[in-house]
């Protein structure tokens, strides 16, 4: 089910691209797609791809740089508060990442089960 102007957009991000029902998508390029009808996928050498997905929202939207809000003066604010406090500040003492190189990529699920990506 969506709700009347949902829009959705997939977007290929890695492999060989795709074919979406039968026209080609390139790595690096989307292409919005109906919300309320299956789709016909196929790669012949694999692709990763992320659906992306929102309905409007009935607000105003005020955009700048990362922050998105519903007015100017509200980007205004947000700015002065990221420049006052880092929104929360750093705790640490140093700006260095907490995980060293040498710890490689990685994620931690909420269950404590570490997860690498596969050697290859």
């Amino acid at each position: 089910m969506h709700r009347e102007g949902t829009l959705r957009t997939l977007y290929v991000f890695d492999g060989e691209g795709i074919e979406v029902d039968r026209t080609p998508v390139a790595v690096s390029h989307a292409a919005v797609v109906r919300p309320d009808r299956d789709l016909e996928l196929a790669s012949e050498r694999g692709a990763e791809c992320l659906v992306l997905q929102g309905a409007p929202i009935g607000e105003p939207v005020a955009q700048y740089g990362p922050f998105v809000m519903n007015t100017e003066e509200e980007i205004h604010q947000a700015f002065a508060d990221y420049r006052a406090t880092g929104f929360g500040g750093w705790p640490w003492s140093s700006d260095e990442p907490v995980n060293p190189p040498s710890e490689g990529r990685f994620a931690r699920h909420p269950d404590g089960v570490l997860e690498r990506p596969a050697a290859g």
